[in-house]
């Protein structure tokens, strides 16, 4: 048994060919970033499955992983609008999303005109977002839910497909500033980004340190990665999914019966990464050349998607337990 989402009904015959057709593309895509990005298959792979999902996402790791260099190559890949905003600690919230001017015309006459800011892009790159303070941060909580930004009272919306791909550094490192739990729930996926394997990081080497280095090219346009992002929320679900995803977000949060989260998680993910679980396994299946999701791609996604919504207790901080720890090991219960 499958749930299908309320979507125009569409044919197996048409799921399957748009699906086929939707491959090639995502192929040449993985082409196109691999010319540039050497290895982090894993990360290539997370970061395009959240925008495939039509979400956001944070890429964290230590300075130098070419995290700045993957946003700004899918940009190129996908033929998406882009913006980059460095965050700093003085960074303003209007430096993000814009102001209103006073003008005088010729008569004489004043009225305010509405400049827009940066994220008035398809992609946002948010460098070093954890860099800026909680307030210019949330600057962006309502263009990441709601698509639109209110100034001064009037909505402006904007522009799709609309993704923000973070970027930032460790917390441990001076001079950071936790992300709000309001904000990290409205990124789709945590991808992790490790050092590369010492073949990738020899091709590195190797490749860019001449004359010239690899330029991306655009395969794509932005109008055909929101035909993508349609196709993957008509996809087909499984029941037995649907009942792993409910299982592993439910027994992630205090007082569901489960021992283990009682005695570790202070609080856990919300309804927000059941829908997360849900797009990203689609995307995932579809990554993969798949027309339906399974319990696999559950338990692969599990970590990104879960880990940036759950808090731990004081207790099992001290006693040294991750939240990995703890979702490696609801991944286990189905």
């Amino acid at each position: 048994m499958s749930v299908m989402v309320k979507e125009s009904p569409i044919s197996e015959k048409d799921m399957v060919a748009e699906a086929e057709k939707a491959l090639a593309d995502i192929s040449r895509i993985r082409e196109g970033v691999g010319r540039v990005i050497f290895g982090q298959e894993n990360v290539v792979e997370r970061t395009l499955v959240a925008l495939l999902a039509g979400g956001h996402a944070l890429l964290v790791g230590v300075p130098g992983l070419a995290k700045t260099k993957l946003v700004e190559t899918l940009g190129v890949v996908l033929g998406l609008d882009s913006r980059r905003v460095q965050f700093t600690p003085d960074l303003m919230p209007s430096d993000i999303l814009g102001s209103e001017v006073m003008e005088q015309d010729e008569a004489g006459k004043r009225s305010f005109r509405f400049i827009s800011g940066p994220i008035f892009a398809q992609l946002l790159m948010a460098d070093e977002i954890n860099r800026a303070s909680p307030r210019t941060q949330s600057a962006l909580l309502q263009a990441m839910q709601e698509y639109h930004v209110t100034i001064a009272g009037v909505r402006h919306d904007l522009p799709a497909p609309f993704h923000v791909l973070a970027t930032q550094n460790p917390l441990e490192q001076e001079g950071t500033y936790p992300l709000p739990e309001a904000q990290l729930d409205r990124f789709l996926m945590q991808v992790d980004i490790l050092y590369p394997e010492i073949e990738a990081e020899r091709r590195i080497l190797l490749e860019t340190t001449g004359v010239e280095d690899a330029r991306a090219t655009n395969v794509l346009q932005a109008a055909r990665l929101k035909e993508i992002q349609t196709l993957i929320r008509r996809m087909p679900v499984p029941e037995s999914v649907v009942e792993a995803i409910l299982t592993l977000v439910r027994s992630a949060r205090p007082g569901q019966g489960n021992a283990e989260t009682d005695k570790h998680v202070a609080w856990g993910p919300g309804p927000r990464a059941s829908q997360a679980l849900m797009l990203c396994t689609r995307a995932r299946a579809l990554y993969d050349g798949r027309l339906a999701p399974s319990v696999d791609d559950v338990r692969a996604l599990a970590e990104p998607v879960l880990q940036h919504r759950m808090a731990l207790t004081f207790a099992a901080r001290a006693e040294g337990t991750s939240v990995r720890d703890v979702v490696a090991k609801l991944v286990k219960g189905i």
